[in-house]
């Protein structure tokens, strides 16, 4: 409750701020000021001593694996302001509103992780995306941004007339007549045709949210038409909080039924790896390949469903971390970069040698190389999986495409080290020392995480 009420409070303070800050860089040092004050408070909710408590009329609950995304998100959140804040300062002149519409999608995911009725359940994913397709566009020099945009926004709102249908009919053919997800809870006799006709439909429509395919064709264009540091962002916080959300709602509701709608999840599954991944294959620019990738790591982070157990929630954890902090470090390298391309990543290991050596652990993570918490989230979901029984090829499956996922990611590993720097812009960049160290930190989180990832999993049993 601390974070949702916090962080809607902040993204007020961060629009009226448009107008008093009169420095540039003011809003960046309030942003991470803000989402600190949300953490600490998150953290004391999570022990109980929450610093505000309202009655929610049980329309939202807060239990540990919540609390413990809520935290792992603002964590993510804060490393990405220091990361790459002052990029967002160069979006455009309204650097205020940037941030007081990044605060407004995080009340949405905090609403996401913890819905108790499918109205909020409905709230906390729009609340979530209305302010992304803004985001999106908001640098309106760029008409591959706006064209980006407008397809978002448009395939966006396809997206939520599904859900709405999906939620009216569910709620039409539950036999307690109620929104709370707590009694729609059906048992496992067999599905009525309403009741199968809105699971379907809600199926799709998050399905779109997260990008799994077949309705994945919206991210490639929108992720790479997006300023960088947005596109950052919404791969990585949005994406896992919408993946919280599925497997909130699917676990609570529908978890007794889970062998009736399975099958569906595995089609959606296999697609997704297969599409990521060999699309990623043939991608020259590393922001594209990135946006596919996501789209691969969304198949991973599917698996989870199709489990629906135990090991699956610790899982989702575990991934949500690993891939928001190794993409959002990735990124931030990216972001300083004038090309974009693989080959503008030529010789960087030479001529900058701690971003190549950073970006080198980066891409190993979300390749999924021992020793990363790329690894041990993978390793996690697919255990998750194994641990059904049922559809064993689908986790083999996985496995081909974790390998095929290498090949891409070393493609800009062997640009790094293995060929000759060119004469471009991207071998003249200059960062600071504090970016550097924040970087460092970034692989250690890395690399701590995938030796220890009970430092993440553990909270969910505390």
């Amino acid at each position: 409750m601390n974070a949702i009420i916090l962080s809607a409070i902040w993204g007020v303070i961060m629009m009226f701020g448009g107008v008093i800050f009169k420095k540039r860089d003011t809003p960046l040092y309030w942003a991470i000021a803000g989402v600190s004050i949300i953490l600490i408070a998150n953290v004391l909710e999570f022990f109980g001593h929450p610093l505000l408590s309202f009655d929610s009329k049980d329309m939202l609950h807060f239990d540990k694996f919540t609390l413990h995304f809520n935290s792992i998100a603002l964590i993510c959140t804060l490393l990405y302001f220091l990361l790459s804040g002052r990029d967002i300062e160069k979006i455009g002149m309204h650097v205020s509103e940037y941030f007081c519409l990044i605060f407004f999608v995080l009340c949405g995911v905090f609403i996401s992780s913890s819905f108790n009725t499918l109205l909020l359940f409905f709230l906390g994913i729009e609340i979530m995306s209305i302010p992304l397709y803004i985001l999106t566009g908001s640098n309106k020099a760029n008409l591959k941004g706006n064209e980006a945009a407008l397809k978002y926004f448009l395939m966006g709102a396809f997206s939520t007339g599904l859900m709405l249908m999906g939620i009216a009919l569910i709620y039409g053919g539950n036999p307690q007549g109620s929104f709370y997800i707590t009694n729609i809870n059906l048992g496992t006799g067999d599905l009525s045709p309403m009741i199968a006709a809105g699971l379907l439909l809600i199926v799709f429509s998050l399905s779109f949210k997260v990008s799994a395919a077949p309705f994945h064709f919206w991210a490639p264009d929108v992720y790479d038409g997006a300023p960088a540091v947005i596109s950052s962002f919404m791969m990585t916080i949005v994406k896992v909080a919408g993946f919280v959300a599925f497997i909130r709602l699917f676990s609570i509701s529908f978890g007794a039924m889970h062998g009736q709608w399975q099958s569906l999840i595995v089609i959606i599954t296999a697609a997704t790896l297969l599409i990521g991944n060999i699309t990623a294959v043939f991608q020259q620019s590393v922001k594209r390949m990135l946006a596919y990738s996501s789209i691969s790591h969304a198949g991973f982070m599917m698996l989870a469903i199709f489990a629906l157990n135990d090991t699956a929630h610790e899982a989702i954890i575990l991934y949500a971390a690993a891939y928001s902090i190794a993409t959002i470090g990735l990124f931030a390298i990216l972001i300083k970069m004038k090309d974009y391309s693989i080959s503008g990543f030529n010789g960087l290991g030479k001529t900058q040698p701690l971003l190549g050596f950073t970006a080198t652990i980066f891409l190993l993570s979300l390749a999924g190389i021992p020793l990363t918490a790329g690894f041990t989230a993978k390793f996690y979901v697919l255990m998750a999986a194994l641990q059904t029984g049922q559809d064993v090829w689908l986790v083999i499956l996985a496995v081909i495409c974790a390998v095929i996922g290498v090949v891409y990611y070393f493609k800009v590993i062997q640009a790094i080290y293995f060929k000759e720097p060119e004469d471009n812009d991207n071998q003249n960049i200059s960062v600071s020392s504090g970016f550097k160290l924040l970087l460092l930190i970034t692989v250690g989180l890395i690399i701590l995480l995938g030796i220890l990832p009970n430092i993440v999993i553990d909270w969910l049993y505390y």
